[in-house]
């Protein structure tokens, strides 16, 4: 008995089907996109059902949602709450006052010893200020005290215990690669 011509259909099938696998990938893809388009908004009914039976605003897993009138977890965010959440997941909260205070220090401490003087770190409660001459070391040091209170208004009770204050960077008379180890210094030149 000979066979039916309906078996050519089946034949073009196979032959679409390529050994590389571009027909499977092509038809995933076209797959994909028709799932990606965004339903239609029908009108919901004023029972508090929606068409499916379910109450309005509850969705079951899986099912598309739709935007509403009222702000959900979809709608976009504001950038300082999140910012506030990442400062307060990763405990950046007191390194960011403290840099808050370094760079308010002229407000903060006045504006004449601000000019004068420079914080450089806060670590275990110690502040380091550097100064730029030792005059203005000497002052400061007699202004530790009310400097420390004043500092723990801004950051926080016990923040700051004690403030090391340190004299201007000394100057460097070493040039070059070599020098000797007993030498007498660079002596009083500036007479």
């Amino acid at each position: 008995m000979p066979e039916p011509e309906d078996d050519t259909p089946a034949e073009e099938e196979a032959e679409e089907h390529r050994p590389d696998g571009l027909d499977l990938a092509r038809a995933q893809t076209l797959g994909a996109a028709g799932a990606a388009t965004t339903p239609a908004r029908r009108r919901i009914p004023r029972t508090g059902l929606t068409p499916s039976g379910t109450r309005r605003g509850r969705s079951r897993p899986g099912e598309a949602q739709l935007s509403g009138a009222r702000p959900d977890g979809r709608d976009p965010q504001g950038l300082g709450p999140e910012v506030d959440r990442l400062v307060g997941e990763r405990g950046w909260g007191l390194d960011l006052q403290v840099r808050g205070v370094f760079a308010r220090w002229a407000e903060i401490v006045g504006d004449e010893i601000g000019a004068h003087s420079t914080p450089e770190t806060l670590v275990d409660g110690t502040l380091v200020v550097r100064t730029d001459s030792t005059a203005w070391a000497t002052q400061l040091k007699l202004l530790a005290a009310t400097l420390v209170k004043r500092l723990n208004e801004e950051l926080g009770r016990d923040t700051v215990r004690v403030v090391e204050v340190l004299g201007p960077h000394a100057p460097s008379w070493k040039h070059g690669r070599r020098g000797t180890r007993d030498g007498r210094g660079p002596r009083d030149t500036y007479g």
